[in-house]
C-alpha cells in the first residue's frame, strides 16, 4: 500500500496499466477508501509516472486545466467513473462473479472514445499504437488506460488478476505473473510483509502459550 499522503508517489507494481489506474484509490475494498486523484493535476501525475506524459506534454495538459477549470473537473470526474467500473469489472472476475453492465457500459463509453483516436504508427522495428490528438487534449490520459482494460478484459490472462488479500481492505488489484498463481499480496514490501510478521507473531505466541 503506497502511503497516500505522498501525492507524487505512484504505484505501478500491478503489472497492467489499467490496474495500477484502479489502485489511485488506497483502501478501496475497506469502509474508509481513500481516492488519491482528488485533482485533474494529480490526474497528470499519475499518467507522468506511468510513462503516458512527458514533461512538455504535462505542463500543457497543466495549463490548459488551469484556464479551463471546469473542463478538468469533468474530465476528473469521467477519469474516476472509469476507474470504479475498471476496478469493479476485475475484482468480479477475480472472485468469479458476473460482471455488472453497468460497468462494462462505462468502459465501453471510455473505449470508444479512445478507440476513436487511436492509430497505428510505424516504431522502426516494429508498429504500434499511437493517438491522434491535440497536445492538449485533456482527455487523452483516459484512452490508454481505456485500451489496457479491454486488452486485458479479451485475453486469455483476464483471469490471472486478482485482489490483495491483507485483511485490513487494501483491494489493490494485481496481475499474477507467477506459473502457479500464487500471488497474494499488491506488494511483498507493504501488505506481504505485515501478512508475515503477522504470521511469525501468531506462532511465537502460540509457542509461548504451550510452553
Amino acid at each position: 500500500m503506497t502511503d497516500p499522503s505522498s501525492a507524487q508517489e505512484w504505484g505501478t507494481e500491478a503489472g497492467k496499466l489499467c490496474l495500477d489506474f484502479a489502485n489511485t484509490v488506497d483502501w478501496h475494498r475497506s469502509d474508509r477508501p481513500s481516492d488519491r486523484l482528488t485533482g485533474y493535476a494529480l490526474l497528470v501525475s499519475w499518467a507522468q509516472a506511468q510513462g503516458l506524459l512527458g514533461e512538455a506534454a504535462s505542463r500543457r495538459l497543466l495549463d490548459r486545466a488551469g484556464r479551463q477549470p471546469r473542463q478538468g473537473e469533468a474530465v476528473l470526474r469521467r477519469a474516476r467513473a472509469l476507474r470504479e467500473a475498471i476496478y469493479h469489472i476485475f475484482t468480479a472476475l477475480s472472485l468469479g462473479r458476473r460482471v455488472d453492465p453497468q460497468n462494462l457500459q462505462v468502459l465501453n463509453a471510455s473505449l470508444s472514445e479512445a478507440m476513436s483516436r487511436a492509430r497505428l504508427e510505424d516504431q522502426g522495428e516494429k508498429f504500434g499504437w499511437g493517438w491522434q490528438t491535440e497536445d492538449d487534449n485533456l482527455d487523452r490520459i483516459l484512452w490508454p488506460v481505456a485500451r489496457s482494460a479491454a486488452d486485458l478484459l479479451v485475453s486469455e490472462d483476464r483471469h490471472r488478476v486478482g485482489q490483495c488479500a491483507d485483511d485490513r481492505g487494501c483491494g489493490w488489484l494485481f496481475f499474477d505473473a507467477s506459473r502457479n498463481h500464487s500471488r497474494r499480496w499488491c506488494s511483498m514490501d507493504g501488505c506481504g510483509n505485515r501478512a508475515k510478521a503477522k504470521r511469525h507473531y501468531a506462532r511465537e505466541r502460540g509457542q509461548a502459550s504451550a510452553g
